[in-house]
C-alpha cells in the first residue's frame, strides 16, 4: 500500500503506539486493559502489512487512553476502503458507531467516497436500516436522505423506505413539519410494501386528522380500510387451505388496522358536523369478535374497540343535543381516565353550541383536568388545546372573565408549542375581545407569547 494509504494506515498506529509509549505499557498490559489478545494487537502494530483494526478494537484504546469515543474515527475509514476495494465487515460497522458518537464529519467524507459508484448507494440504506432496528431513527435521518438524494429509481425499495423513515423520525408536535412530511412522503405511500402501507396510511390518517385536513384525513382512512379488508381475505383463505401457513408479519395485529380505518373515517364525519353518518362507521368497530385469526393481542384490540365506540357514541350523542345523557357520559368517563379528555373537549362543544351548564362534570373531573398538561403525544395536545379553547368560551359566556382569559393564555401557550397558526390567530382574537378586562398579569404573559421571541413555557393555571 503506497501513498496516501500507507501514510493513514501508519498515522493511525504511530498515534497508537505514542500513547502506548507515554503510558509505558508493553502490549501484554494493553491487552488486559482493552480485551484485545496482545497477539493481534501485535499484528495490528507491527504486522507488514498490518492486521486491520476493528472500529470496536479502536474504541476499547480510546477508552484505555482516556478519550470520549470517537477518537481518531477521522484516520480510520483507511482500514474499510483500499484500493477500490470494500470491507463491509468494518465499513458498516464504522459508520454505524460515527452516527452514534456524532461523527458527522468521518459520515461526510466516507459517503461522498461511496457514492462515486451508486452500487453503494444500498450500504448508506443498510446503515440507515441498522440503525432504525437499533431503535436510532434520529441517527438515521442523514443516511435515509443520501438514499433519496443518490437512488435514480424512484420505485426501489431502498428509496421507498428511505421516505417513509424520514416521514416517521419528522412527525412530532410542530404543526408546519408535520404538513410539510406528509406532502413529501404521501405521493410514495402506494409503493411501500403492504405491512409498511399499513403503517404508513395509519399515520398520514392521524397526522391529517390532528391538522385537521378533513378531505386527506379521510382518503387515508378510506384507503386503510381497504388495503386491512384485502389483506384480511388473503390471510383467510392462506389459512383455511392450509392452516400450518404463517400469518402475515404486521406491526399489530391486523384487526387493529381495520377497526382504525372505521375509527377515523368515523371522527373525520363527526369533525364535518355529519354525526348520523359517523355513527354507522362507529357501528362497524364496535363489535369486532367476528374478526377470524385473532390472537390474544388482537382479542384485546377488539375490546378495546367496544370501549372506543361506547365512548364515541356518547360522544355523538352530546353532539347531536342530548343533554340527558351528559351525566352517564360522565360516570363512564370516570371509569375510563384515557377517555376523559376527549370526551371534555365534545361536552364543552355541545355546551357552548346548546347552553348546557356543565359545571357539576368539570368539578367532578377537576383532578384529571388538572394533569392534561402532562400528556405529550401529538393527537392528545391537540386534543388538549381545543379543551382550553372550549372552556375559554364557556367560562366567557358564564361571566367568569378571569378564568376565562386564563383559559385563553393557556390555549395559546399550546398552539405557539406546536405551531398551529390558526389556532393561535382564534386565541388572540378571543383574548382581544376582552383584553379591557384582563389584569396586568394576563396582558403581560399574552405579550410575551404573541410578541416574544422565545417559546411561551406551559405552564397551565387550572381552576
Amino acid at each position: 500500500m503506497g501513498g496516501l494509504l500507507g501514510t493513514l494506515h501508519q498515522s493511525l498506529r504511530s498515534e497508537i503506539e505514542q500513547h502506548r509509549r507515554a503510558r509505558g505499557y508493553t502490549l501484554s498490559k494493553l491487552g488486559d486493559l482493552t480485551g484485545i489478545n496482545p497477539g493481534t494487537l501485535s499484528e495490528i502494530l507491527n504486522g507488514n502489512p498490518p492486521r486491520a483494526i476493528t472500529i470496536g478494537q479502536l474504541d476499547a484504546l480510546a477508552v484505555v487512553f482516556g478519550y470520549e469515543p470517537g477518537w481518531m474515527y477521522e484516520l480510520y475509514p483507511d482500514e474499510c476502503l483500499y484500493e477500490g476495494k470494500i470491507s463491509r465487515p468494518r465499513l458498516l460497522p464504522y459508520l454505524i458507531r460515527s452516527a452514534e458518537n456524532g461523527r458527522k464529519d468521518c459520515i461526510e467524507a466516507v459517503a461522498s467516497q461511496l457514492l462515486e459508484n451508486p452500487k453503494n448507494i444500498s450500504i448508506l440504506f443498510t446503515v440507515a436500516e441498522q440503525l432504525y432496528e437499533d431503535g436510532k431513527l434520529g441517527k438515521a435521518v442523514p443516511f435515509y436522505e443520501y438514499v433519496i438524494e443518490n437512488e435514480k429509481d424512484s420505485y426501489s425499495t431502498q428509496f421507498v423506505m428511505s421516505h417513509y423513515r424520514l416521514f416517521q423520525a419528522i412527525l412530532g408536535t410542530n404543526a408546519d413539519e408535520n404538513d410539510k412530511a406528509v406532502i413529501r412522503f404521501s405521493p410514495y405511500r402506494k409503493r411501500l410494501p403492504e405491512t409498511d402501507q399499513l403503517d404508513a396510511l395509519l399515520n398520514l390518517a392521524k397526522v391529517c386528522f390532528t391538522l385537521q385536513k378533513w378531505s386527506e384525513a379521510e382518503t387515508y382512512a378510506d384507503e386503510l380500510r381497504e388495503l386491512s379488508k384485502i389483506i384480511y381475505q388473503d390471510e383467510l383463505q392462506k389459512h383455511r387451505k392450509n392452516r400450518a401457513t404463517e400469518l402475515i408479519k404486521t406491526e399489530r395485529p391486523l384487526v387493529y388496522y381495520y377497526g382504525m380505518g372505521y375509527l377515523y373515517k368515523g371522527l373525520v364525519l363527526q369533525m364535518q358536523g355529519a354525526y348520523s353518518q359517523s355513527k354507522e362507521y362507529v357501528q362497524a368497530y364496535a363489535d369486532l369478535h367476528w374478526f377470524e385469526l385473532l390472537d390474544d393481542e388482537g382479542i384485546t384490540i377488539v375490546e378495546r374497540f367496544a370501549v372506543f365506540a361506547k365512548a364515541n357514541f356518547y360522544t355523538l350523542e352530546v353532539l347531536m343535543g342530548n343533554e340527558e345523557i351528559i351525566k352517564e357520559y360522565t360516570n363512564y368517563l370516570a371509569e375510563q381516565p384515557v377517555e376523559i379528555l376527549p370526551g371534555l373537549v365534545t361536552i364543552m362543544e355541545a355546551a357552548n353550541k346548546y347552553h348546557f351548564c356543565v359545571d357539576e362534570v368539570l368539578l367532578r373531573l377537576s383532578e384529571d383536568i388538572a394533569r392534561f398538561h402532562e400528556r405529550t403525544l401529538l393527537v392528545n395536545m391537540v386534543q388538549h388545546l381545543q379543551y382550553r379553547y372550549q372552556k375559554a368560551k364557556y367560562d366567557f359566556t358564564k361571566g367568569r372573565i378571569q378564568s376565562g382569559l386564563n383559559e385563553t393564555l393557556n390555549c395559546l401557550v399550546l398552539s405557539d408549542l406546536m405551531n398551529r397558526h390558526y389556532d393561535a390567530l382564534q386565541c388572540v382574537q378571543l383574548f382581544e375581545k376582552y383584553r379591557h378586562l384582563a389584569s396586568p398579569s394576563q396582558i403581560l404573559q399574552y405579550q410575551t407569547i404573541v410578541i416574544g421571541e422565545k417559546k411561551a413555557e406551559a405552564t397551565f393555571i387550572n381552576h
